[in-house]
């Protein structure tokens, strides 16, 4: 290479590559249904821009998923976002000029919590540009959300499972 490569062209030409061939789509499409590989990825908190160990966790969970399917399997990858609650409220709170929570009930909670809700996909457009510009091939147009009651739901299941088989105890550590 050249001391006058042109690095940033390159990428963008190496992008469109990729979305043009479709080559992540064909990536899960074109492996066997029936060999499976699962792999959930602890999704980011949905309250700002990623930062350096939401890249560097992001790459290190992106090797498996692309080495079961270089071995074959079908791996869908699909992203998500932890709305998590505490961040969420404290970055609404302090927008709203909130310092109490009589201000809130004041306010009224569903108004409050509506914010909320609004607030958690703010800076999705970012994350897909930088997702898409470090090369990790993952599906956030189906993205979910760790407050959508489909998930919320099961959770308890999984947790109702746990406690069903005695695997849920109270105990001190």
């Amino acid at each position: 290479m050249s001391k006058k490569s042109k690095f940033a062209e390159m990428e963008e030409k190496t992008l469109e590559f990729w979305d043009k061939g479709k080559f992540f789509e064909r990536s899960v499409e074109e492996r066997p249904e029936n060999k499976q590989f699962v792999f959930y990825d602890g999704p980011p908190f949905a309250t700002g821009l990623p930062h350096y160990g939401n890249l560097l966790a992001g790459f290190i969970k992106d090797v498996l998923p692309r080495y079961k399917t270089m071995r074959g399997y079908r791996v869908r990858r699909v992203w998500g976002w932890d709305c998590h609650g505490l961040p969420i409220e404290h970055m609404i709170e302090k927008e709203m000029g909130i310092n109490s929570k009589d201000e809130i009930e004041n306010l009224g909670v569903d108004k409050f919590c509506n914010a909320c809700r609004d607030s958690v996909l703010r800076y999705a457009e970012e994350w897909k540009k930088i997702v898409r510009r470090v090369g990790r091939w993952v599906d956030m147009d189906s993205a979910y959300k760790t407050m959508d009651n489909n998930f919320i739901e099961s959770v308890w299941w999984v947790f109702s499972e746990l406690h069903k088989k005695d695997l849920v105890y109270k105990n001190l550590r």
